[in-house]
């Protein structure tokens, strides 16, 4: 018998049989690790055109020095910088970036960590 048993020749005479059936046999495809968790994050442009409506459902509150939000009520647990900040923010979350801080206080909000409002309990 020629050209080999099993899956001998799938480099050469049986690559189109790769080709069709299995273009995934060869290479890297990696693998996710489930047992390292990534914390769930939102950009600030994402929570600023959402403020309307979070604050229609009641996750925000408008009071006299901004729009207190808390992002874990959203699902978020870090706050990352990507986008543009219109409204006075006053964000309380556990983590974030230092230009989500940034866009937040130039725009006249502030951040504020829960760990410290969990103290004041």
């Amino acid at each position: 018998m020629r050209g080999g048993h099993g899956q001998t020749g799938r480099r050469k005479h049986k690559w189109t049989y790769i080709l069709r059936h299995e273009p995934k046999y060869f290479g890297k495809h990696g693998f996710k690790r489930s047992w390292i968790s990534r914390p769930e994050t939102i950009n600030v442009g994402e929570l600023d055109e959402q403020i309307e409506q979070l604050l229609a459902i009641g996750l925000a509150v408008q009071k006299e020095g901004g729009i207190i939000i808390n992002i874990d009520d959203i699902g978020a647990m870090k706050l990352l910088g990507s986008g543009k900040v219109t409204h006075q923010l006053i964000v309380k979350a556990r983590s974030w970036s230092n230009s989500a801080a940034m866009k937040i206080e130039k725009a006249g909000g502030q951040i504020q960590t829960l760990e410290d409002q969990m103290m004041k309990k």
